[in-house]
């Protein structure tokens, strides 16, 4: 019996609430919150699942092994997401399915273009709409996979990851002067917001960036930042 063949016959079988089973996810994202949804939910799926927080750490991942499934943060800390969906896109041996992902919708046309089979929405917290998006566009005989629809499942993501996620937003605060770090803080933190579905926050970080876009000063746009992350942290150290 050859290698191959004996892989493919120990390879865990799919089912129908398990529908991903066998097949290895890579999600390249920065933020610990959005990641641990989508750990939760490639699990919850029968998917094994590895991350990668920078375009660095998925180069590293992509030399080691080759994941069934890679989804894509469109704005990361070292580039954007979109090249390195189009250098996977361009590959001769293309992993099966690559998803961009991001808080805002109007990525989802670049994420296309650079050659994505389709793209996810922040929040990504539901079962059906993530199991779906990738069942999809799995090519064949993946592709055969069914899937038993489920009642609306939403994932919750542990607020520790959150909270992980406001101390790193805090930090880039600080930093403040610097012009691409102002940019990197408003996606960055606008992409957390809109998966904890905190509007203030998603309202504050998109100020910042309209500041940004428009060339006006940004001290008030980062004051009230500043303030909504202590409050924040505040509170969960207070629960």
């Amino acid at each position: 019996m050859s290698d191959d063949l004996e892989q493919l016959m120990m390879r865990p079988i799919p089912t129908p609430d398990r529908p991903l089973q066998g097949l290895t996810v890579l999600v390249v994202e920065d933020s610990r919150f959005a990641s641990e949804a989508i750990r939760l939910l490639s699990l919850r799926s029968g998917a094994r699942i590895r991350r990668a927080d920078s375009l660095r750490a998925a180069y590293r991942h992509l030399q080691v092994y080759r994941p069934s499934i890679v989804i894509v943060d469109m704005g990361l800390p070292d580039g954007f997401g979109a090249d390195l969906i189009a250098e996977l896109a361009a590959d001769p041996v293309r992993v099966p399915v690559l998803l961009g992902m991001s808080g805002d919708d109007a990525n989802r046309a670049a994420a296309i273009d650079a050659g994505a089979d389709g793209f996810l929405a922040k929040p990504v917290d539901s079962l059906a709409v993530f199991q779906s998006s990738i069942l999809a566009v799995l090519p064949p005989p993946e592709g055969s996979r069914t899937l038993r629809l489920l009642s609306q499942e939403v994932i919750e993501s542990d607020d520790i990851a959150f909270q992980d996620d406001l101390s790193h937003a805090v930090a880039l605060v600080r930093k403040g002067a610097d012009g691409p770090t102002q940019d990197y803080l408003a996606q960055f933190l606008g992409g957390v917001a809109r998966s904890a579905h905190d509007n203030p926050l998603e309202v504050a970080a998109t100020r910042l960036a309209q500041s940004r876009a428009e060339g006006r000063k940004t001290s008030a746009d980062l004051e009230r930042v500043k303030g909504l992350l202590q409050d924040r942290l505040a509170e969960r150290q207070v629960l």
